[in-house]
C-alpha cells in the first residue's frame, strides 16, 4: 500500500560552463558551476486516473505530450519503476525559470526536480547516485549520449573541473567576484557548432588542434585562478577563451557585441558559454556595483535578460 504526501515538491537549478566549451569534446578540461539564479520547481498532487501535467510547454495528459517531452515521460516511468509504483494517480505542475536551449541544463533540471518530487510524494529517501542514474536515463533521450555533467550540476552545489572519461573533480569556488549571465534571446546551436568544429578539426587539423589545446590550457589556468582566488587572472582566461572560440566560428555577432559591451563596462573578463551561436554569455565583475553596471550595459546592448550571481566571497 502506498503512502503519499499532498502536495510533494522537488527542485533543481541551472548550470553554467565557465571554461572549456567545445575543447572538452576532444579530451581537454572544462569547468562548470551550479547556477541557482534560475531553477525548476515540480509540485505533485494526488488525483485519480492518469498522470496530468501543467507547464509552460504543455498542459494535459502526460501520455498525450509531444515528442519533445519524451525525456520527461521516461523520467516519470523509470522513477515509478524504481519506487515500485504505478505511473498514475497524480498531477504534475512544473514551473521553470531556466530558458530552454541556452546551455543552462534545462532538461536535466526538470528531470531532477520531477524525480525528487516523486520520491517526496511516496516518502522515500533518494540518494545522489540514484538521482544521477535516473536523470541520465532522461538525458539519454534528450541528448543521445550525455556526459552526465548536466545531471551532476543541476542537482549539486559545488563547481567541478572535468575531462572526458574522468571522474568529476570538485572545485570549491570562494572568490570576491560576481558572475553576470546574459541571455541573447537566441536558442543555442550546440549540435551545429560541435559538428562545424569537427569539420574544422578535420580540414585544418594542425591549427584547429592548436586552438583546442589553447582552450584546454586556459581552463587549467582558470582552475589555478579559482584556487588562488584571483578574479583578475580568471577574467584574463575568459577573454582569451572567447577569442579562441571566435576563431573556431562558434560565436556570432550578437554574442560578440555583448562580450564587447561587458568589457567596455568594466568586466574583468567575458565570453560565450555553452554551445555558442546564441544561448548565453558570461562576464566577471569585481564587485556587486560593477556587476550591476555590466548587467545594465548588456541589456542596453540587446540582452534579453541578465542575472547576477555571487561567486561566494561575500
Amino acid at each position: 500500500m502506498k503512502t503519499v504526501s499532498n502536495p510533494a515538491v522537488g527542485t533543481a537549478h541551472g548550470k553554467i560552463i565557465l571554461m572549456g566549451e567545445h575543447s572538452v569534446v576532444y579530451g581537454e578540461p572544462a569547468i562548470a558551476v551550479p547556477f541557482p539564479s534560475v531553477s525548476v520547481v515540480a509540485t505533485l498532487t494526488e488525483k485519480s486516473g492518469s498522470i496530468t501535467i501543467e507547464s509552460d510547454y504543455f498542459t494535459g495528459e502526460l501520455d498525450q505530450a509531444p515528442h519533445s517531452l519524451d525525456n520527461l515521460k521516461a523520467a516519470v516511468q523509470v522513477t515509478c519503476e524504481a519506487l515500485g509504483q504505478f505511473a498514475s494517480g497524480f498531477h504534475m505542475h512544473i514551473q521553470s525559470t531556466i530558458p530552454p536551449e541556452r546551455g543552462m541544463g534545462s532538461s536535466a533540471a526538470v528531470a531532477a526536480a520531477v524525480i525528487r518530487s516523486l520520491y517526496a510524494h511516496f516518502h522515500r529517501d533518494l540518494d545522489r547516485e540514484q538521482l544521477l542514474r535516473l536523470v541520465n536515463v532522461s538525458e539519454t533521450i534528450a541528448h543521445g549520449n550525455p556526459s552526465g555533467l548536466d545531471a551532476w550540476m543541476t542537482s549539486g552545489e559545488i563547481p567541478v573541473y572535468f575531462q572526458k572519461e574522468k571522474p568529476f573533480e570538485p572545485l570549491p569556488l570562494q572568490m570576491n567576484a560576481y558572475l553576470v549571465v546574459a541571455d541573447t534571446g537566441q536558442k543555442g546551436q550546440t549540435k551545429d557548432t560541435v559538428r562545424d568544429v569537427s569539420r574544422l578539426e578535420q580540414l585544418y587539423s594542425e591549427e584547429a588542434r592548436r586552438i583546442i589545446r589553447r582552450l584546454g590550457a586556459l581552463a587549467e589556468q582558470a582552475k589555478v585562478a579559482i584556487q588562488e582566488k584571483n578574479p583578475v587572472q580568471l577574467g584574463e582566461c575568459m577573454k582569451k577563451a572567447h577569442s579562441q572560440l571566435m576563431t573556431l566560428t562558434v560565436s556570432n555577432a550578437h554574442l560578440d557585441r555583448l562580450v564587447a559591451a561587458a568589457l567596455y563596462a568594466g568586466a574583468l573578463g567575458a565570453k560565450l558559454t555553452g554551445g555558442g551561436r546564441g544561448g548565453c554569455m558570461i562576464a566577471l565583475a569585481a564587485d556587486r556595483m560593477a556587476a550591476e553596471k555590466i548587467a545594465a550595459a548588456l541589456e542596453h546592448a540587446g540582452a534579453e535578460q541578465t542575472w547576477i550571481h555571487s561567486l561566494g566571497g561575500d
